[in-house]
């Protein structure tokens, strides 16, 4: 079953990234730990990581480093209105 679909994305510090998906879900998903991998090494770089899209049924950015859909819904948290 393919998860909700992000429709906005806004990149917060800590390399956390709060998306908003097609079912109405607010959630704040952490891309520190991704960041230990070679794959997302250019996203260190802040303004890079800035540069983050939705992109189908996931998040990307311009040189391909993307999100599994799945982890990007099922490992991320509601975000709690204040």
């Amino acid at each position: 079953m393919i998860p909700p679909r992000p429709q906005k994305v806004k990149v917060l510090p800590n390399y956390k990234l709060e998306i908003l998906f097609d079912n109405g879900e607010e959630k704040i998903y952490n891309m520190k730990k991704n960041l230990k991998e070679k794959f997302y090494q250019k996203l260190k770089d802040f303004d890079y990581f800035n540069t983050v899209k939705v992109s189908g049924i996931t998040l990307e950015w311009k040189d391909g480093e993307d999100i599994d859909p799945d982890d990007l819904y099922n490992n991320s948290v509601k975000k709690y209105r204040t």
